[in-house]
This record gives structure tokens, sequence and C-alpha cells, in this order.
């Protein structure tokens, strides 16, 4: 077997100081190393041109090396103070936000030539979609309690009760979130330091990710811009569960938001996996409601703790805004038809699509059952017709139901980050529809089933980018297809 040639400018483990130069997709700065031999690319995720940083090499190859972030050293000149405590699920933001877009825009482009073979990609772009709101816009937040915490002077870990968000870098250790992320909401993000210290005056313990024991262990919170309602889970073990009285914790939470208070939910994890709801653990109601209700395009869903509903809704009302846009382009495809809406979640583009359209019949498919549950009953919340939901596998369905075949001039694809298995792409093509309106939380997958959707001979009509998700390297695509 032949030896497998080492680069001669970082090896696997090694701890290193880098420039960052370049922005590639996906929140990947790139860094070179220079010496006389050569240059030497290292991509480390979550950074940007201009930044000093510590990173430690977790890959490396003949040609590239990737990185783990393990410390900003220099900030980019680009970057600007805000009046939030840093975390890591916004690594950006301190960037300007029109800069954000810059990044976003060209890398996501790049993709689409690169990966997905079109060349003329800057001449299908339809619109960049600004989220509505750059800061607080999450509806949901989880937070992690921990036994280990982090010394940002000393720059070492330190036994104490944290609540918050893990360490970048360091799955063992937990940082307090002490003040506002600017992502979530402020009153709750505030006020979190009060509800951390009365959890640890009660002597219970927090979870030790090493020792895999402990109490308390996760914090999550869902919330509704419709009616700015609150609905809590705490999430601990079964140990020590005697001793903490949950009543008078719905109560403390109740003197601090009043009113908002939607709900308490107490959920049992004693699994060591680290989920925040264990596939065997139990989750009851302690006070209140156990769902909030959150309103899109004028339609009313009910989520619950356990729900799939879109992160950023606001900004989810200017992407399904667009899906539907995009489908009704060529409004006789739709009305009097069936559309094949795939991957469909708990039916939300379906629903919204179904009011707008004239005896169109549109049938949701998705592997989930407990998302077309939901699917159907906000179906019926909502007094819409001519919706079905199947809650299967979409290859198999396609294969089991033939008497879909040559009947659709419209399908609605929104897959998981994976995109779409190639024997699903398959079946999806021989379909014959005459136009696809591809959503993707993943543009490099996106990309990849481009060139197979246009060897098939599908041709991009348009594509918009919608920012979901300010402060993230994440961009959602919306794509047009047609034949």
């Amino acid at each position: 077997m032949p030896r497998r040639e080492r680069n001669k400018f970082v090896k696997r483990g090694q701890i290193i100081e880098i420039s960052i130069e370049d922005y590639a997709f996906g929140g990947k700065g790139i860094g070179r190393i220079r010496k006389e031999h050569g240059e030497f690319v290292v991509f480390v995720p979550n950074t940007l041109p201009g930044q000093l940083v510590k990173a430690q090499i977790k890959k490396s190859s003949k040609k590239y090396a990737e990185g783990k972030l393990l410390e900003i050293l220099k900030s980019s000149e680009d970057e600007i103070e805000v009046p939030y405590q840093d975390i890591p699920g916004a690594p950006y933001i301190q960037l300007p936000i029109e800069k954000q877009h810059r990044y976003k825009k060209q890398s996501t482009l790049e993709l689409f030539k690169r990966i997905g073979k079109v060349s003329n990609i800057e001449e299908k772009l339809d619109e960049f979609v600004n989220s509505p709101n750059t800061f607080h816009y999450r509806n949901k937040m989880e937070y992690g309690f921990s036994a280990i915490g982090y010394d940002r002077e000393l720059k070492t870990d330190v036994d104490e009760f944290t609540l918050g968000f893990k360490r970048r870098g360091l799955w063992w250790c937990g940082e307090n979130l002490n003040k506002d992320s600017g992502l979530f909401d402020q009153q709750v993000e505030d006020n979190l330091k009060n509800i951390r210290e009365y959890c640890q005056k009660s002597g219970l313990p927090p979870w030790h990710g090493p020792k895999k024991e402990g109490f308390f262990r996760y914090f999550v919170i869902r919330k509704s811009y419709n009616t700015n309602r609150l609905l809590f889970n705490l999430v601990t073990t079964s140990n020590g569960l005697d001793q903490f009285h949950l009543d008078k914790f719905a109560k403390y939470l109740v003197e601090i938001f009043e009113e908002r208070v939607a709900g308490l939910l107490h959920t049992i994890n004693d699994e060591i996996g680290d989920r925040t709801i264990a596939t065997t653990g139990s989750i009851n109601l302690v006070y209140g409601d156990d769902k909030i209700v959150e309103e899109l395009l004028g339609l009313n869903f009910e989520i619950s703790m356990k729900s799939f509903f879109q992160t950023n809704p606001k900004c989810a009302e200017k992407l399904y805004s667009k899906v539907i846009d995009y489908a009704l382009e060529n409004k006789a495809s739709i009305d009097n038809n069936i559309v094949l809406d795939l991957f469909c979640g708990t039916g939300t583009i379906g629903q919204i699509l179904a009011s707008k359209a004239h005896n169109a019949q549109i049938v949701g498919v998705d592997i989930v059952a407990s998302a077309i549950e939901d699917a159907k009953e906000n179906a019926k919340r909502n007094k819409i017709d001519g919706l079905k939901f199947f809650a299967a596998d979409v290859g198999k369905f396609l294969t089991e139901h033939p008497e879909y075949y040559n009947k659709i001039r419209t399908i609605i694809l929104d897959p998981a980050r994976a995109g779409i298995a190639p024997k699903t792409l398959k079946k999806i093509i021989n379909l014959n529809a005459e136009r696809l309106v591809y959503v993707s939380c993943n543009p490099a997958t996106q990309a990849r089933d481009t060139e197979q959707l246009m060897l098939a001979g599908y041709k991009i009509k348009k594509l918009s980018l919608v920012d979901q998700f300010p402060h993230t390297a994440h961009i959602e695509t919306v794509v047009l297809f047609e034949k």
C-alpha cells in the first residue's frame, strides 16, 4: 500500500497562530502559511478576513488543512463594538450586516459556479432578502447547565455552576450568559443569571460532562412573536428531583416574566448522550399551557416543545412569500392541478399555497410522523381544504404512488441539510414536472443537485438568497427550475 504523502507545513493536533485573508462558503476563513518551499491553505470556520486567530489543526492533507478556532487574538478592522455578550452561535455579530451580506452572496454564488456548473449564476439572481430583525430574531434558545465553567481572564476551565453556552472548542466546558446575546429575547437573557442563582441555591448540581452526572441539564425557551409569550422547558435528571420544587420554580418565572409565561414543562433526561430531550425520558406540564401559537402570513400554527418551526419567523414569512411567488408565477400550473410538497415538515408552505390557489390539491410528504400530525392539525385549525399529508420516506412514497406520475406540473422541495438522496432525485426527475421550486438551508448540497437537474433538462430561471440567520454563516436559497 503506497504511503500517504504528508504536507510539510502542519500536523494534525498542532496549535497555530494564523492570519485570515479570505472568506469561503459556510463561514470558513482562509489563512495561508508561506514558506520557502511554497504556500499552504488552512481553513478555519467562524473567522473573518483581517483576524489573527489561534486554531488547532483537525484535518490535514497534501493540499490543505482544516483547523478548529480556539481564540481570536486580533479583531478584523471591519469589526465594530456591539452591546451584547459574544457567544459561539453568533461569530459575526461584530461585523456590520452589509458586510455579512456581501460575504454570503459572493461565496454562495461561487458555489453554484463551482459545484453546480452554472457559469452565469449572477444573471439568475433575483433578490438578496434581508431579515426584518437583525437582532433578537430567534424564537427558540437552548441554554445548557455545566459544572465546569471558563475563566476568560485566566483562559482556563474552572469548577463553577454555569448556565449559558458551551465554550467554543471545549465540549466539557460551559460559559455563563450574563446578559443579552443579541439573538434571542432581551428580557429572558438579562434574567438568565438570576435563574442560574435560583437553581444554584437549591444545592443540586449542574451536569458534569466528563463524569456524566448531575441534576440540572438544559433550560429551553420558545417564544411567540405573535403573542410575545414564552414557553419554558427545564430538563433535569431524575436524581434529586424530590428535592427541587417545580411548582415554586414556575411561580418564580411568573414573578419575573408575569403574563408572558405561557407554561412550564419539565423533562427528565437520564441518558448520558448530549441531547436536550431523551428518547426514553418523560415530558410533563408543570404550569400553564404546553403550546404557544405563532402566526405566519395570516395563518396560525400551534407550536409544542418538540415541534419543528422556523427559528426566525419574521424572516420565514419573507422566505415563504418568495417560495409562493415562484410557485404562482405560472398560476395555470397550480390551479386545478396536483402540487407535490416534498420534505414538507409541518406543511407550512403547502397551507399557504393552498390558501392562495384555486381548486389545487397539495400533497405533502415527510418522513417525520409527528411533523405530519402537526401539519394535519394546523390545516384543520386554519380551515384549509385541498391538502393531503403522508408520513413516508419521499423516495418510497414516489414508488408506491404511481397515480401521481405525469399529473404533476409543479413540485416544491425543501429537504434537510444533506440535500436530496441521488435515487430520490432520480424519481423526482422521472415525475417530469414542468417546474420545481427548491428551498435549501444548505446551498452546497443544492448546488450539487442543481448539476443533476440541469443534466435532466431543467434550467435555473431565478434564484433568491434569504438571510434567515444574521451573524452566522448560514444562508437559505430558493431556486426556480423550469424545463
